[in-house]
């Protein structure tokens, strides 16, 4: 399978909160960023998703652009939802990068403004803090905070 199929197979499971089929597209070595959660590695990254797409009631995205090559790739993708801890509607406009091993994904980062993010998701706090690393750090120690709970919860580790 071309990388951008493996791309369109991703999205399209993540679309259908289908978290066992993203996880097939990732190398068990699996590499992941972004500004909420920082780094994730290995079977973290697939429990992140786990997590999103079962608390994520009323998800719904969209991707495009997907530009593919044998070992690196980019997409646009956009999700809508409602945050849970706020009851905030959220639009987030996400830039993703990837690259490629034995026909997998072995990297995953997806680049959005955290700034704007947290001002609809947090409303007045995330206008004020949203722009600050230091917001950034602690909310990215929530958020790590909860997948380890939803981990021990659903996997017992």
């Amino acid at each position: 399978m071309d990388n951008t199929t493996l791309l369109t197979q991703f999205y399209t499971a993540f679309k259908n909160k289908d978290y066992s089929g993203m996880k097939k597209c990732y190398h068990n070595d699996i590499v992941f960023e972004d500004p909420a959660f920082g780094v994730l590695k290995a079977e973290r990254v697939s429990y992140m998703w786990e997590m999103l797409c079962q608390n994520g009631k009323d998800l719904t995205l969209e991707f495009s652009n997907i530009e593919a090559n044998e070992t690196s790739a980019k997409a646009h993708w956009e999700a809508k939802y409602t945050f849970s801890a706020t009851g905030r509607k959220v639009h987030n406009s996400i830039e993703a990068n990837f690259e490629f091993k034995d026909g997998l994904i072995i990297k995953h980062t997806d680049n959005f403004n955290f700034s704007s993010w947290a001002k609809q998701a947090l409303g007045i706090v995330g206008v004020v803090f949203g722009k600050t690393t230091f917001f950034q750090n602690i909310f990215q120690k929530q958020a790590n905070s909860l997948l380890d709970k939803h981990i021990s919860k659903h996997h017992g580790k």
